[in-house]
Order: structure tokens, then C-alpha cells, then sequence
């Protein structure tokens, strides 16, 4: 009995349609690809619960023949290719004729459409694939297509999608990257009735740029215009001080068409390398042209991946295009200085500041003060400020404050005399509690006993030597020397801090922030709202791809918010978002990287060694969270064969 079966019509065209329609996204990036083929200067899509149950493009491009329509849904049915030969050198966006027949085959389609030279249009529909009524309708010239029920004859596939506000921003990522495309095509988005997307359609790049990404990342670009062995590369790169967390804001066309290319990629970051900190990339909108015949587009689906002829020319022309826009920006402007102002002849500067400044005087203490006050009060002092000598002890500070306690009061009248000579504030407020105290007895208070627990051990004392290069801690404990990365030793300590809290304490900001995201990192994070608020970030959705803080974790005081946030999205668009326990591990590394300190940071030498007994003394901070190590240590006896003082 024969095994093998020729597939019916529907089955073929259920499986065909899986590869082309994968959730509404797909299907928008379609329509409108077919709508700027047919030559349209405006275009408006609307969609609504994240375009399962409406989609709507509408275009006013050249329409179409009432005899075309039927025969558009048709697979592989297609005005663009007419022979094999035109599959080497395609100029438009789509070629292959599957689009509306796999869209078809999953949902209910409308389409009207009209030319301008048709007194009536054309109204058609078709339903699971399945052709509907063909008729007459009046119409403005263009075309517009509605999708209802996506997926409704398929529910196996409408389980894999998810929720509308996911597929909602995943179309509204597609829209930006086709405005960015074509920037002389007006582009209107609405979703759910408001409207998201609005260019202007005036050929302005940067203008469209602004509309699509926002305020904050327009400002922030630099211009890009190159040819090199017949490849252009022309558009926007960022400036050095403004690289993001991740790859999301980095745009590539070829031939005007949306495209991954990983060399384009490793041309662009290769030009950056030495000029932006690891673990920071570029972002960019370059337009790639070069001739047809060198890209092959049909290597992919959804026509996203393409292949070059020859890699060489392309990496070369990227490369060197943005090379020389960073090193033209880099040139420092001419400026002009001032003049010097002439001055009347025999007059001098006076140059004060090169006089030693005279302190003012300290009146002397009396002899009531002298006698209230320990001779040790002021190395107490020293030793709780970090100041002074060193060699004072706790102990000796405590026995120096049990001192001050038992003294007996001292008892002289108190007179109403006002001293001639100015007081200075420490002075007078010291004066005045030597007088409340005078006044009154104050019982002898014994010092509080001290018990020592036999089982407990008893750690050496660390002792800080030094720090160097601003970022590792140098210090001796338990005969070993130790090097401290500081800022790997207080990310660890934070993160511990975070994660042992069930609850993170959160500070209000004074004005909500309002942080620009791109299409996946704005998607990435409203899907992750939860997460944040246990963290103790408040967030809110501010639409138009704008994320508002309301309020942040206390650790994160005097950080840049802005690059916490996206930095946090950046690890969702990467993929670190399987479970909630991972998502919120996630966003701990990140606040806890961001609030430590950094290296190079000025620090005291009482917090470097107040952080390398911390460090010590804890066994569990030997990594920070990203697995790098804290420190490393020296033994004696390593040092000294080193010097050839042992064998």
C-alpha cells in the first residue's frame, strides 16, 4: 500500500502560510511592503488586541485591475518576477507571491481597492482561502486590506501567541523599522484607536528618525556619507557618548530593504573598538546601496537575512564610512579668544590668592572646658573621622568615653557675664553644655561589663596598605597579601543585599523620568512590571515607546536611571525572561553594577578598608555576580620565593 499522499489544497496551504505568517507582526510587515511596491506615498495601518482580531492597511498607491484580484491570492502569483532571470537582480521588497495567499489561508480578508484611472473600485473577500464575492464599491484610489480572526481556523497555532500587548509592540517594531526604510513615505500607526506613529513623509531622515526613536537619540547622532568600490553607506551612527547596553538600536538597510547582517555589524562595532567601554555597543541607521545582482534576498522566509556576492566591499565601505564620520567629529572646533582688556598704565594685578590665608583666631578655652574635657576627646574624634593618628583602638575609645561618663560633675557658679571677645558657634555650644551640666548632678554610671564568648573566633585584624590604579584595594590579613577589585567587591555586596530583601526600599523621584526604548526593550520591560516593583522601581507605561519612573531603589541614588533601565531591557531582549526568579536575579545584577562603586571613582582610605574587611571577613564574597573574581591573594611564602628568599 503506498505510503506517500499528495496534500489537498488546504492542508498545503496551512503549512505553506506558517512559514510567512507567524503572528500579526508578519502580516503588517507584508501589506505595507506591498503597498510601498505599488508606490505609495502615504500609509495607515491600524490594528486592534494586537492585530488577532483587526488588522488594516490602507495605501494610496496605484491600486489594481479588478480582473488582478482573485488571481493576487493565489500562491505564487506576483507582478514583480516573470522568469528566473529576474530573480537575480530584485528591486522591490517582495517578489515571491505567497504573502496574501498565506494571510488568506489563516483569516478573514477584505480587500478594496481602486486605480486611478477606474471610475469604481473593487471590493473582494475571502475566508480561510476560500474566495468570496467580487464586486463594485466606491473608493478613494489606493488599496486597503483588512485582516480579521488571525489564526481563527488554526488554534493550535493561536496558542503560541501572546498576550495583545506583546503582539501589539512587536507590529508597532515592525512599523518603526519601515518608516525608518523609507523615509519620503508618510507612515500612521493606530492601535486600539490612538494613534502611536506619525511621519511626515518629507525625505528628511533625521526628522523621521526623531518621530520613530525618539528626542533623546536623534540629538545624539552623527552623519554618515561614503562610497567605496560602488557600496554607499550613508545615514546616522551615535555618538561616542552615547552607546547602548545592546544591539536593539542598531539599524541596517540594504537597498532599502530591513536586514540582519553580521557584517555590517562586526564593520560598525569594529570602527568603535577602542573608543566606547567593553560591554557598550553602537547604534545606528545606515542605508547599504549597492547593485542588485550582489545580494541574494531569497534566503529567507521573511526576506530579513540576505547574502552578499562578496563580503569584502560591504565590511570595507561600512567600516571605513564610519571610521571617518567619528574622526570628523572628534576634529576640535577653532576658538576664538578674547581679547585681553587693556588696562590704565601703573595699575597692578593683586594676586591674593598667591598670599597664605592667615587663619582666623581661636579664642583659648577655659579652664572649666579644659578640666570637662578629656585630653583623649580629641584623638576620639580623629579616630571616628578617619583622621589623626591611627594607633587609638576601640577599646581605647571606649575606655576614654566610660572616662567622661564617670567623672564626677564639677559644680562653679555661673555667671551672667558676656564675654567681649567674639565666641566661635563649637565653642559656645560646648560652653553652654559645660553649664546645663554644671548645674546638675549626674549620677556615676558604671561601665557596661563585657563578656567574652569562649566558642566565638576571633578574627585578625585587616590591616590597608593602599589602592592602586583607583580600582583594586591592597591590604595584609592573616599573613597573606590580597588585591581587591572594588567595584567587582561592592556589586557583590549589593546584589546579597538585594536578594536576601523581600522587598527592596524604593525612593519617590521629586519628577517622574520619562526613558526613550526601543520597539523589543519597550515590549521586553512592560512585560516585566512585576519584577521591577518587587526590585523598587515604580513603572509606568507612557506610550509612544516611553517608559515613566516614578520611583527607584534606595542604592540607586546619584546613578544614571536612564542606563539602569535600559540596561535592564537590554538582558529581557536577550533572553534573560524564562521565569520570574531569573528575570528579577537579572535585575539585581544590573542595580547592583550600577550603584557600586566604579573604578577609577575617588574613594577614602577609611571606606577602601572598611570594604576590605568587609570583603575579608565574608567568605561569600569571593565573586561578584557576573562570576568574576573579587580578589586574589599572596602568601609570605610565595613572596618570598620569588625573591629568592627561600627555595
Amino acid at each position: 500500500m503506498a505510503k506517500i499522499n499528495v496534500l489537498d489544497k488546504h492542508t498545503a496551504e496551512l503549512i505553506a502560510a506558517g512559514e510567512v505568517v507567524e503572528r500579526p507582526s508578519s502580516v503588517i510587515k507584508e501589506l505595507v511592503e506591498n503597498s510601498m511596491d505599488a508606490g505609495a506615498t502615504s500609509v495607515h495601518v491600524e490594528i486592534r488586541d494586537g492585530g488577532v482580531t483587526y488588522m488594516a492597511v490602507t495605501d494610496n498607491g496605484e491600486g489594481m485591475d479588478r480582473d488582478d484580484v482573485p488571481i493576487a491570492f493565489l500562491r505564487h502569483a506576483t507582478s514583480k518576477v516573470r522568469s528566473a532571470p529576474d530573480l537575480d537582480a530584485i528591486s522591490t521588497l517582495g517578489f515571491r507571491g505567497e504573502a496574501l495567499a498565506s494571510v488568506a489561508a489563516v483569516s478573514r480578508v477584505e480587500l478594496i481597492t481602486r486605480r486611478e484611472e477606474d471610475l469604481e473600485g473593487t471590493h473582494y473577500t475571502i475566508e480561510g482561502g476560500e474566495p468570496g464575492e467580487l464586486s463594485a464599491i466606491g473608493c478613494a484610489k489606493g488599496t486597503t486590506i483588512a485582516v480579521r480572526d488571525l489564526f481563527y481556523n488554526v488554534p493550535a497555532r493561536m496558542k503560541f501567541l501572546k498576550k495583545d500587548v506583546s503582539e501589539g509592540n512587536a507590529v508597532a517594531a515592525v512599523m518603526d523599522r519601515l518608516a525608518l526604510s523609507h523615509p519620503d513615505v508618510a507612515f500612521r500607526f493606530t492601535r486600539d484607536g490612538k494613534e502611536e506613529l506619525n511621519t511626515s513623509g518629507d525625505g528628511d531622515l533625521r526628522g523621521c528618525i526623531y518621530a520613530v526613536l525618539g528626542r533623546d537619540f536623534s540629538r545624539s547622532l552623527l552623519p554618515v556619507s561614503y562610497i567605496l568600490d560602488g557600496v554607499k553607506v550613508e545615514g546616522f551612527i551615535s555618538a561616542l557618548n552615547a552607546s547602548r547596553p545592546n544591539r536593539t538600536m542598531q539599524h541596517f538597510f540594504v537597498n532599502r530593504r530591513y536586514v540582519k547582517t553580521r557584517t555590517a555589524m562586526a564593520a560598525l562595532e569594529q570602527a568603535y573598538k577602542g573608543a566606547i567601554m567593553g560591554g557598550k555597543f553602537p547604534a545606528c541607521v545606515l542605508f547599504i546601496s549597492l547593485p542588485p545582482e550582489t545580494v541574494d534576498a531569497n534566503v529567507h522566509p521573511a526576506k530579513v537575512e540576505i547574502r552578499f556576492v562578496d563580503e569584502r566591499p560591504v565590511f570595507s565601505a561600512v567600516y571605513h564610512a564610519v571610521k571617518t564620520a567619528l574622526e570628523t567629529a572628534a576634529v576640535p572646533k577653532q576658538v576664538s579668544l578674547p581679547k585681553p582688556v587693556s588696562r590704565p598704565s601703573g595699575t597692578q594685578l593683586r594676586m591674593d590668592f598667591d598670599r597664605p590665608v592667615t587663619p582666623p583666631a581661636v579664642p583659648e578655652p577655659t579652664k572649666t572646658e579644659v578640666k570637662r574635657l578629656s585630653p583623649d576627646i580629641t584623638r576620639i574624634g580623629d579616630a571616628l573621622s578617619g583622621d589623626g593618628d591611627n594607633s587609638l583602638k576601640v577599646s581605647d575609645i571606649a575606655s576614654q568615653w566610660g572616662n567622661l561618663q564617670t567623672e564626677a560633675p564639677v559644680k562653679t557658679p555661673v555667671t551672667a557675664d558676656v564675654p567681649t571677645a567674639p565666641v566661635s558657634p563649637v565653642r559656645e555650644t560646648v560652653t553652654k553644655a559645660t553649664q546645663t551640666v554644671e548645674e546638675t548632678t549626674v549620677p556615676v554610671q558604671e561601665p557596661p561589663e563585657v563578656r567574652l564568648v569562649e566558642d566565638q573566633e576571633i578574627k585578625p585584624p585587616v590591616r590597608y596598605i593602599g589602592e592602586l590604579f583607583a580600582t583594586y584595594i591592597l591590604a595584609e590579613w592573616d599573613g597573606s597579601f590580597y588585591v581587591i577589585d572594588k567595584h567587582a567587591a561592592h556589586e557583590r555586596i549589593l546584589y546579597n543585599q538585594l536578594s536576601s530583601t523581600a522587598h527592596a526600599e524604593a525612593q519617590q523621584l521629586l519628577a517622574p523620568l520619562s526613558v526613550s526604548l526601543s520597539a523589543e526593550e519597550y515590549e521586553a520591560l512592560c512585560s516585566h512590571t512585576e519584577e521591577l516593583e518587587a526590585v523598587g522601581f515604580e513603572v509606568e507605561e507612557f506610550g509612544g515607546k516611553e517608559i515613566l519612573i516614578r520611583a527607584v531603589p534606595m542604592l540607586l541614588s546619584g546613578c544614571d536611571i536612564s542606563e539602569v533601565i535600559r540596561e535592564i531591557a537590554g538582558g529581557f531582549c536577550g533572553g534573560k525572561r524564562s521565569a520570574q526568579s531569573a528575570a528579577i536575579d537579572w535585575i539585581y545584577h544590573s542595580t547592583a553594577c550600577r550603584a557600586a562603586i566604579k573604578a577609577g571613582d575617588s574613594s577614602t582610605s577609611a571606606e577602601l578598608a572598611a570594604l576590605a574587611e568587609r570583603v575579608l571577613y565574608n567568605d561569600d564574597i569571593r565573586t561578584c555576580p557576573h562570576g568574576r573574581p573579587v580578589c586574589f591573594s599572596l602568601t609570605k611564602h610565595e613572596i618570598e620565593k620569588q625573591f629568592g628568599r627561600i627555595v
